[in-house]
């Protein structure tokens, strides 16, 4: 295994992540339980999760995932073996605080408390914001409207001074964004470091062959600042591992349950994308998804690629792409499939 700071920090974390939002959802406890064995046999120390998996999320599977891992916890007894990463959720959720957008007060200690109990630690290594409170484009939306009324959300030194409590209370270590823009980054650190408050450590944003949009704006930062990327489905939902090609749609897989959900991968030149990917893994005589995962993490932003797997063979398969190698040819193909099909799942 291979392993980079978080942040800049002492923290040695996995360059694969064990993702869990399956557990509860595709995944049984017995084996979310051999994922978890598995994973940490193979030297994956960090593991993310969040108050809101599994997914899809509804109300019937909130906190499914944390119950889960906290009773690997309970069971095996090894916490201290684990750099564990949940996250608070936002808005949108009916059942969650009743919708209610804060990451301050009341909120904030009723998602930290919740997490910390169903995980059955008293302590979260990394303690991700989900999304922003303000309105922003997330999932490849176009077209970014600001309206006066989108800025009732609370002042970024707030939710910073509100995480600070938290982290003298012994309850979280380290803080990280996810699905954040440049601008967002760029203020947590300015009014982290102008009121001498916690410092963003990492940005858990969607990362892959068909998403690279990442380096235009937010790689710099990640380099410049040592606020490292974890990638987030870097294998495009299962499409960049070949399983959907010619039509195919296997039963049980995250397109076959839940195609409606997984739109974002469903775009026009996909499929094209998908298809020249998978000759260039033909020509080098590469295993695809070990292919697009190994891409993921030789990019010089990156700390983590988080890998979501629904069987043991595929997380195998997933954790073994850190023993291959990517020939300068092999990468400069690649980079010519992004200029004729840019980001075509952003």
């Amino acid at each position: 295994m291979n392993y980079k700071n978080l942040g800049n920090t002492e923290l040695k974390v996995s360059t694969i992540c064990l993702g869990t939002m399956t557990w509860g959802e595709q995944n049984t406890l017995e084996e979310s339980f051999q994922q978890m064995d598995y994973g940490l046999d193979q030297g994956v120390n960090f593991w993310d999760t969040a108050e809101l998996y599994s997914v899809p999320p509804r109300a019937e599977t909130f906190g499914s995932t944390e119950i889960i891992i906290g009773n690997w916890f309970e069971k095996n007894k090894k916490r201290d073996k684990v750099i564990l990463a949940t996250k608070v959720a936002g808005p949108a959720r009916d059942y969650l605080r009743k919708g209610e957008n804060s990451f301050v007060g009341k909120n904030l200690e009723e998602a930290i408390n919740g997490s910390l109990k169903r995980l059955k630690t008293d302590y979260i290594d990394l303690y991700q914001l989900h999304w922003p409170e303000r309105n922003v484009n997330m999932f490849g939306k176009l077209g970014y409207k600001h309206e006066r009324e989108d800025d009732q959300w609370n002042k970024i030194e707030d939710v910073l001074s509100e995480l600070q409590k938290y982290i003298k209370m012994g309850k979280i270590r380290y803080v990280g964004l996810s699905n954040e823009t440049p601008w967002g980054v760029n203020k947590f650190l300015q009014l982290s470091k102008e009121f001498n408050l916690p410092r963003m450590m990492s940005i858990q944003n969607p990362y892959s062959l068909l998403n690279r949009s990442y380096e235009i704006g937010l790689a710099e930062i990640s380099i410049r600042d040592e606020v490292g990327c974890l990638a987030y489905s870097p294998l495009a939902s299962g499409y960049l591992t070949g399983k959907y090609r010619n039509g195919n749609l296997p039963k049980g897989s995250r397109i076959e349950r839940d195609g409606d959900f997984w739109t974002r991968y469903q775009k026009p030149n996909m499929e094209k994308a998908v298809e020249e990917y998978y000759k260039i893994s033909k020509k080098y005589n590469v295993n695809f998804a070990q292919m697009s995962v190994k891409f993921c993490e030789i990019q010089p932003f990156m700390t983590s690629v988080i890998i979501g797997a629904t069987t043991i063979e595929q997380l195998k398969e997933n954790i073994e792409s850190v023993n291959i190698k990517l020939s300068n040819d092999l990468i400069k193909d690649l980079d010519e499939i992004q200029k004729i099909y840019p980001n075509p799942c952003p």
